[in-house]
């Protein structure tokens, strides 16, 4: 009874200011209340989804989080997520939430209930609670960094995403990090973070770094950052905006700088760099985000800088279906048939495109100086 009445407080307190709350959750794993601190966006809506990120150390990392997390969804494409953080100082609760055996390095009998309770209790209820996506990301600072990691133990990891900033390392997680990273299947990110303080008397986090560094997989991406000039206290505040702008890079439009290292130097088809960025965004997050037309130019671009002109038909569709009322679609595949020797196609393709609507730097003079052109070449 006592946990139906805190939920029922907590949605009442939703109605009224979706935003940040903390409740008291009746945990039957741990056989104790945990404070825990919820952010949910102020325009939460269940047509959406929305990744789930997890703070250990709610009250060091949680408004850190909650605010890079704001930013970067209203600056930089990032979806809007929830939040939950773990709170952990009182009571001693921290050291024996991380507890682990000094011989062996695995958690102690209160830590694996404190695993549980978080990915067998806390989880669960915020994904019958919410509309969640499948992403979710756990952030941890030095003992609870370490302990996040114990969930790449399990056959597939629970998150997609690991920021480990500054942790303090158990005994041997320096080679079995690395073995389980190597070992999955499922697509994540992992990003360590260290600082100048604790670099100075760390021997395993660079270990720890040279073995990740070594594998060589496609669903891993690495990150590693050191702040020399940050101490053990301050460094998350330099470790947090860094961590989301690689996880949620891929919300961001193309680069001028992505497409001159990733784009035009790779030798696969220009197009599928397109449909590989927006298929991931997809299957981590569950949902189709509409196409940036800052990529379609960016690929458009490529294409023809590279010759690649088989890449015009598909993107050609992409645009139908993304932009219907504009030139673009119709334009691209005008220039596909122009480039694959079909002029009687191609004329009829730009004809079409003379009758909508113009968008960015597509205009129907340049559609018309295509008609003529082709025209005037063929006769006809």
């Amino acid at each position: 009874m006592k946990r139906i009445l805190t939920v029922l407080a907590f949605f009442l307190y939703l109605g009224t200011n979706a935003q940040v709350t903390q409740e008291i959750f009746e945990s039957f794993k741990l056989q104790e209340r945990r404070d825990v601190q919820y952010y949910v966006p102020e325009d939460y809506t269940q047509e959406k989804k929305y990744p789930l990120i997890v703070v250990l150390d709610a009250e060091y990392l949680f408004d850190n989080v909650v605010a890079t997390a704001k930013f970067y969804s209203k600056f930089h494409g990032m979806p809007q997520a929830i939040i939950v953080g773990i709170n952990q100082y009182k009571d001693n609760l921290r050291a024996q939430d991380c507890a682990f055996d000094e011989g062996s390095g695995l958690p102690s009998d209160k830590a694996k209930l404190f695993f549980e309770f978080i990915g067998m209790e806390l989880i669960p209820y915020l994904e019958t609670s919410y509309s969640t996506a499948p992403f979710k990301m756990i952030v941890g600072y030095d003992a609870t960094a370490n302990f996040s990691n114990y969930y790449l133990f399990k056959e597939e990891s629970l998150f997609n995403s690991y920021v480990t900033i500054s942790p303090t390392l158990a005994p041997e997680m320096e080679t079995r990090i690395p073995t389980r990273l190597g070992a999955m299947k499922k697509t994540i990110f992992y990003h360590l973070i260290t600082d100048g303080e604790k670099a100075k008397r760390d021997t395993q986090t660079p270990i720890l770094n040279t073995a990740i560094k070594a594998i060589e997989k496609e669903n891993l991406y690495y990150f590693y950052d050191e702040y020399l000039e940050a101490d053990h206290i301050s460094v998350a505040t330099y470790a947090l905006g860094k961590a989301f702008d690689n996880v949620f890079r891929m919300f961001k439009p193309i680069s001028p700088t992505e497409y001159k290292t990733q784009i035009i130097t790779s030798d696969e088809p220009v197009f599928d760099y397109l449909s590989n960025k927006y298929d991931m965004i997809e299957k981590l997050f569950g949902f189709r985000k509409s196409v940036d037309l800052n990529d379609i130019m960016a690929i458009y671009a490529a294409s023809r800088k590279k010759e690649d002109f088989e890449s015009l038909k598909p993107l050609a569709d992409l645009c139908k279906k993304e932009y219907p009322k504009t030139m673009l679609g119709f334009y691209f595949e005008g220039e596909y048939y122009e480039q694959m020797g079909e002029p009687k196609k191609a004329l009829r393709t730009f004809e079409k495109a003379f009758g909508m609507d113009e968008i960015d730097f597509l205009t129907k003079d340049m559609a018309l100086e295509k008609i003529d052109a082709l025209k005037a070449d063929f006769g006809y």
